[in-house]
């Protein structure tokens, strides 16, 4: 199985016209596994998704889902269930040292389109998260800037045009992380998880870019790590709406060309 975050098939090329080429040409795609994330020991999660920045994913994962309930991360390695090799680097175990509540085990496997979806309902963020500081308004200027500059560090994308982006943006617009993959909710926990591994949350003070639609899992992802923003090149659904307001968090959609509509 690949390990890189591309790999090249052989393709035809059909135009609008029906011309079909005699041969194939070598195109590249975007390389999708499973990965089996535990927490001290249990499964917690099984997501598809394009390899690279795992530990990243496997911690901002168990943060944004609430795993954690404030527990150091004392270690995170591949295996669990034996040796990365054996496993194909496709388990990776966060270790808390038995300090974070005792996860109920999740035998479903997280899709790379839609993550957790349904596992978590408003009612449960409002018990376990409080509402975010009140914050001035964002600068227009500045997250239009926003989408184009991640889009100029989408490399994943540019090669295969099938990876999805997040990213962590100040209030001068400068670009913090960014990180690319086929899962919208992967993209989203690598950042927060490279911003948990850094001490640097809760995020005050920054906004959270994601390159597809705002749904009610990448506003609560964005609610638990503090951003005081999310902006997405597409729409929110109902659900993101409701969620971002009751969390006082600016939600922007649409936010591509000179225009973009702001929801909560």
């Amino acid at each position: 199985m690949s390990r890189g975050r591309s790999e090249q098939v052989l393709a035809r090329r059909v135009t609008e016209a029906g011309a079909v080429d005699q041969g194939r040409r070598p195109d590249d795609v975007i390389v999708e596994e499973p990965l089996e994330i535990r927490l001290d020991g249990v499964r917690v999660a099984t997501t598809m998704r394009t390899p690279g920045h795992d530990f990243e994913l496997a911690i901002g994962f168990c943060f944004t889902d609430g795993l954690l309930a404030g527990a150091p991360v004392l270690t995170c390695r591949y295996c669990g269930t034996g040796s990365a090799v054996e496993t194909e680097f496709n388990v990776v175990s966060v270790d808390t040292g038995g300090v974070a509540p005792e996860p109920a085990a999740r035998l479903g496997t997280t899709s790379s389109s839609c993550g957790i979806c349904g596992s978590t309902q408003l009612d449960d963020l409002r018990d376990r998260l409080e509402p975010l500081p009140a914050h001035d308004p964002w600068d227009p200027q500045v997250l239009y800037a926003v989408t184009e500059k991640v889009r100029a560090e989408q490399d994943l994308f540019t090669r295969t045009g099938s990876a999805h982006a997040a990213a962590s943006f100040d209030r001068t617009g400068a670009i913090d992380v960014v990180r690319e993959d086929i899962g919208r909710h992967n993209a989203v926990d690598k950042v927060v998880g490279r911003l948990l591994l850094d001490d640097r949350l809760p995020a005050t003070g920054q906004g959270l870019f994601v390159s597809g639609r705002a749904s009610f899992e990448m506003v609560q992802k964005a609610w638990a790590a503090g951003f005081e923003a999310v902006i997405a090149v597409s729409a929110p659904s109902a659900l993101a709406v409701e969620t971002a307001t009751a969390a006082g968090l600016t939600l922007a959609g649409f936010v591509r060309g000179d225009a973009f509509n702001v929801y909560a």
